[in-house]
């Protein structure tokens, strides 16, 4: 796991969780005393079951509670977890201080979008993959985002126009609440909650269909 849980696990004993909610690729969870900080990495998952088994060689975490064990498994052991006081505390403030807007949320305009494109002359793709501007726009939805918005992946943020970066704005926003309803996408072996595997790919426009007819065109 990358870097210490920040305290001891002792400490936590008899601690109530709150809340759980997200920021970025963070699953936050809001205790009566603190929070802790969850990320998975390239490959973890969570699971959250009545009791747990014996520990496998990639899990990494448990956290037991009266009604079950959340259970961390990360086979490539970029995860993270981490307890912070509040999530103005360092521990968080460091995690959590650069990332972007949410692309779902009304906080997401496309006018300080556009503004904050304007200043990066970095590739636009690599842009949203850096999540400063926008979280959560990684590698499959940047690039399906950009062929719906008709913008080159590798022309400079800084020369994206107004307009440009209105129809990219709502590109970015179509393309994930797409991807939400389809459950996401199953490259490999991701799965939800439910053991379900998302199905989004199948009808993407450009990734992964190098060599193949243009869906626009045929």
């Amino acid at each position: 796991m990358r870097g210490p849980l920040g305290c001891l696990p002792q400490q936590r004993d008899g601690r109530v969780v709150l809340a759980v909610r997200r920021r970025g690729k963070y699953l936050l969870l809001d205790m009566d005393q603190g929070l802790l900080l969850l990320h998975l990495g390239m490959s973890g998952s969570i699971t959250f079951g009545p009791t747990a088994a014996q520990p496998g060689l990639h899990d990494h975490f448990d956290l037991v509670t009266s009604r079950g064990v959340l259970r961390l498994n990360d086979p490539r052991r970029f995860g993270a977890v981490v307890y912070a006081a509040s999530q103005d505390a360092p521990q968080a403030h460091k995690l959590l201080a650069g990332l972007g807007v949410e692309p779902l949320d009304a906080g997401f305009d496309a006018a300080l979008f556009h503004a904050a494109l304007r200043k990066r002359r970095a590739p636009i793709k690599q842009v949203l993959l850096a999540g400063d501007v926008v979280v959560g726009v990684g590698n499959i939805y940047a690039s399906e985002a950009l062929f719906l918005a008709g913008i080159r992946p590798t022309r400079s943020a800084a020369t994206i126009t107004r307009p440009q970066a209105v129809r990219l704005h709502g590109a970015i926003r179509q393309v994930l609440a797409q991807a939400v309803r389809q459950g996401g996408s199953t490259l490999r072996d991701f799965s939800n909650a439910r053991g379900e595997s998302g199905y989004f790919q199948l009808e993407a426009m450009v990734y992964g269909r190098a060599g193949q007819a243009c869906r626009v065109c045929a």
